[in-house]
């Protein structure tokens, strides 16, 4: 049989969860599938651990020496894929069985379903609370003439057991890229990702060049799917994680948002920058934090230690490893004639 769907996995923000994952992709999918990993730059047993795998399932490995970002390794990975329907999941999800038929029965419902997204859930225990029912992602034009972006996304927080019998298959407005299944046709239209949304609203940007071009995206509650995020993060980690989520990388996926789509700056733009870095501090900070106060559960205390003590360290660290990134990013696309990185021509060097 000749699979009508390409499961493409990239690194979301760690790499300890790779072997929960990768397992729970392999023994709760049934549909026929091919599988192409983009591994940017895990750490040595990662590594081993999935060329050992790419090996005895036979899926298709990519590998870089240097951190991704999210679109970069999506591009690396579409630029193999040759089915029908592509899936983008990231490297943290676990699936429920049956989680791929349903996305592409939805998709084959209807002609012009271009994206459809799962019932996504997060945190543990796994499929109990929803992180993303659907939602909306659209421009709005107020009565001062100026272009606002819309984002919601439905049920985040609520228990899936309540509300999971309620929901039907529907059109919907946005779809997460934890778990994302596309027609692989609609990137002859649009092209390849964006690599200038460097870490955030890239899935809102995307939907919404589906919606202009004139196709649907789905939600699908009969596809399962968690990710699982941790807290507090191994020490292997660290360095990607605090990449991933910096404050230079969300600042110029923002600029980049607003001035594609012509976006006023308005309070959902200065909120955004206002609480640039509360992952990191959430995940990395925090639990250091209840150590330096021994546990004592003063409000007070936390946030002198935090604010006064440990943030501005942290984003100066933040700061050198995204700097330091970024030049060596530069290099690398110094190398290639082209003003544009060809991902083809990178997966091939």
């Amino acid at each position: 049989m000749n699979p009508l769907v390409t499961i493409v996995v990239v690194p979301r923000e760690r790499f300890s969860y790779t072997h929960q994952s990768l397992t729970s992709i392999y023994q709760n999918t049934k549909f026929p599938f091919k599988l192409v990993y983009v591994d940017g730059n895990s750490p040595q047993p990662v590594k081993d651990y999935l060329e050992a795998q790419a090996k005895h399932k036979e899926f298709e490995l990519i590998r870089t020496n240097y951190y991704l970002y999210p679109n970069q390794a999506r591009n690396l990975g579409l630029a193999k894929v040759d089915t029908k329907y592509v899936v983008f999941a990231d490297n943290d999800i676990v699936v429920q069985p049956g989680w791929l038929k349903a996305l592409v029965d939805c998709a084959e419902s209807d002609p012009k379903a271009a994206v459809v997204g799962p019932l996504m859930c997060q945190h543990e225990p796994i499929h109990e609370e929803i992180h993303c029912a659907g939602g909306e992602s659209r421009i709005v034009v107020d009565v001062k003439g100026r272009r606002r972006m819309r984002e919601k996304m439905y049920k985040q927080g609520h228990a899936t057991k309540k509300w999971r019998s309620q929901m039907q298959r529907c059109e919907t407005e946005l779809c997460e890229f934890h778990c994302m299944l596309v027609k692989t046709s609609i990137f002859e239209e649009l092209g390849y990702f964006d690599e200038l949304m460097l870490n955030t609203k890239e899935h809102i940007d995307f939907c919404m060049d589906v919606m202009e071009a004139g196709y649907k995206v789905y939600f699908e509650p009969d596809s399962l799917v968690t990710y699982v995020p941790a807290v507090p993060l191994e020490w292997s980690d660290l360095h990607y994680y605090m990449l991933r989520w910096s404050d230079n990388w969300e600042t110029k996926s923002l600029q980049r948002m607003r001035e594609k789509w012509n976006l006023a700056e308005d309070s959902y733009f200065t909120q955004k920058h206002k609480a640039l870095g509360w992952r990191r501090r959430d995940t990395i900070l925090s639990p250091i934090v209840d150590k330096l106060t021994l546990g004592i559960d003063n409000r007070l205390l936390k946030k002198l230690v935090m604010f006064g003590l440990l943030a501005p360290v942290e984003k100066t660290l933040n700061h050198y490893l995204t700097s330091r990134h970024e030049q060596a990013h530069l290099q690398r696309r110094n190398n290639f004639p082209a003003q544009q990185m060809d991902v083809r021509e990178l997966v091939r060097s």
